[in-house]
């Protein structure tokens, strides 16, 4: 979660009426730079007029936002929204321009150098794998739709605005591509620093990128918490409800190692502590921005020996090209997408997911599990894995015991 800083946005009682119906009612909240608030509910529920309130696209009937201490009312909108990066679902590239013109419209707008333009853009197509020397001079009716979702979110980054705003950005795509572009936005270092709202109608996809989740309900606030303060500690029926047809699935993303092993039985099955929010307490260990030299472009992100235990922070889902036995094979193009975790030191690998371990020279070899690996996790690793040497020191009977033990803990001090 971020650090105790003033809020970056600052949302206060607002309201808004389409003729005689309240879409939005006495909203208010507060938003910490480099957080990730996700706005979740079903349909009508105010969500998307919610989001476009921040950058004035939609102007409310009551109420104040306030970006860094200042009112949005009090600047131009489109100064405002030159600020703050916008993704929506139909992505909304000019198809006259090419790839990398849609990338630099902002930036030119704002009178970055050409240069800048160039190296900028160059550089986020690199990170969302879209190679420019392929995809530079392409046109958006040449490129798949993740490959436009890409462009749309590169787009967005493009100015490097401390705030990004996105519109249900991965609804229109396939379940595949969908699992694959919500992977490389977890993972994308441009965004680690940002103030991110998303609109969503997914309860996965918000239990994924969520810091905090408004659940929204006819306009009102049901409650808004982390995505375990919600499962765990409903604040009312709709809440409860809402989450009943995928709880258990919910459950299995959300509780750690960590959670439902006491401290003895971690200790004995040889599994290591990983203080959390380590990348939000480390700035310094954040990717660089690439540089020019000799007019090339280099990119230093990712250099041997970097400390790559931020990658164990927010993530509690498995990456499914590799868990998911049958699938990998139907999506070539989105291999490699774990952005930062290729160049870790020698021998080394760790994900966002918790799981770690030395890169097997066995075949079948498992990982090393942490505090922070999710029960989803290390149950599709047991489930999953080949025949060989292990450092699992528990078996998936002991897994699954431990996580009812972990629920039934959770339930009773809920209804306490």
């Amino acid at each position: 979660m971020p650090n105790a800083q003033p809020p970056i946005i600052r949302a206060s009682r607002l309201s808004k009426q389409f003729g005689n119906h309240a879409v939005v009612r006495d909203i208010s909240f507060d938003l910490a730079a480099g957080e990730t608030l996700v706005l979740l509910g079903p349909s009508g529920c105010g969500k998307t007029t919610l989001l476009k309130m921040l950058n004035r696209l939609i102007e409310p009937d009551g109420g104040t936002v306030e970006i860094n201490g200042e009112n949005v009312r009090t600047q131009r909108p489109e100064t405002l929204r030159r600020g703050i990066g916008y993704v929506i679902q139909q992505v909304g590239l000019l198809p006259h321009y090419t790839v990398a013109e849609n990338v630099a419209v902002v930036p030119r707008l704002l009178g970055h150098a050409p240069a800048a333009i160039a190296a900028r853009t160059t550089a986020l197509l690199t990170r969302l794998h879209l190679p420019p020397a392929r995809y530079a001079g392409q046109y958006p009716h040449q490129l798949s739709g993740g490959q436009q979702q890409r462009v749309g979110l590169a787009r967005a980054l493009a100015a490097d605005p401390p705030i990004i705003l996105l519109d249900e950005p991965f609804g229109a795509l396939d379940p595949l591509t969908r699992a694959s572009i919500r992977r490389e936005f977890r993972e994308l270092e441009e965004l680690r620093s940002k103030t991110v709202v998303l609109v969503t109608h997914d309860v996965t996809e918000a239990f994924e990128l969520a810091d905090r989740i408004m659940l929204l309900d006819a306009g009102q606030i049901q409650q808004l918490g982390t995505p375990r303060e919600l499962l765990f500690q409903p604040a009312n029926a709709f809440v409860r409800d809402f989450f009943a047809a995928e709880r258990l699935a919910l459950q299995l993303r959300t509780l750690t190692l960590g959670d439902i092993f006491s401290a003895d039985e971690l200790a004995k099955l040889g599994i290591r502590s990983v203080k959390p929010d380590i990348g939000l307490l480390m700035p310094s260990i954040k990717s660089k921005t690439p540089e020019i030299i000799d007019n090339k472009l280099v990119d230093n992100t990712h250099k041997p020996g970097t400390n790559k235990a931020l990658l164990v922070v927010k993530d509690s889902t498995p990456d499914i090209n590799k868990h998911t036995p049958g699938i990998g094979h139907l999506m070539p193009d989105i291999e490699n997408t774990k952005l930062g975790i290729e160049n870790v030191k020698p021998g080394i690998k760790e994900t966002k997911s918790g799981i770690t371990g030395k890169m097997p020279d066995v075949a079948g070899e498992h990982p090393v599990f942490t505090t922070n690996t999710t029960v989803h996790d290390a149950l599709e690793t047991l489930t999953g894995s080949a025949p060989g040497p292990t450092t699992v020191g528990f078996t998936l009977p002991q897994l699954m015991a431990a996580f009812g033990a972990a629920l039934q803990r959770e339930e009773t001090a809920w209804k306490r």
